[in-house]
């Protein structure tokens, strides 16, 4: 079996796969009981930080900022994952 990784899967984990396990995992912490503002806590913060640039951005680039927060920390974890996997 070949180490390596065929491209096509990659694309499939980064465009399908994580974007959709983020959404799940917002929506799961949700539904556990975790606070609103514990959960949107990064896209507050990028909120936060473009109101200080000048601009008045709406609630949900505080939602899409925490989505693509998390759709970057599950694709590092995948990408790192095959590459730790592709080197034992």
């Amino acid at each position: 079996m070949s180490g390596h990784v065929h491209p096509l899967f990659l694309w499939i984990f980064l465009l399908i796969l994580a974007p959709v396990g983020a959404a799940v995992v917002v929506t799961l912490l949700l539904l556990l009981g975790v606070e609103p503002r514990l959960v949107f806590a990064p896209g507050r913060a990028v909120r936060s930080f473009l109101e200080l640039c000048g601009l008045h951005p709406a609630n949900r680039v505080a939602v899409a900022s925490t989505v693509g927060v998390l759709w970057a920390v599950i694709a590092a974890a995948g990408l790192a994952w095959e590459r730790r996997r592709g080197t034992t």
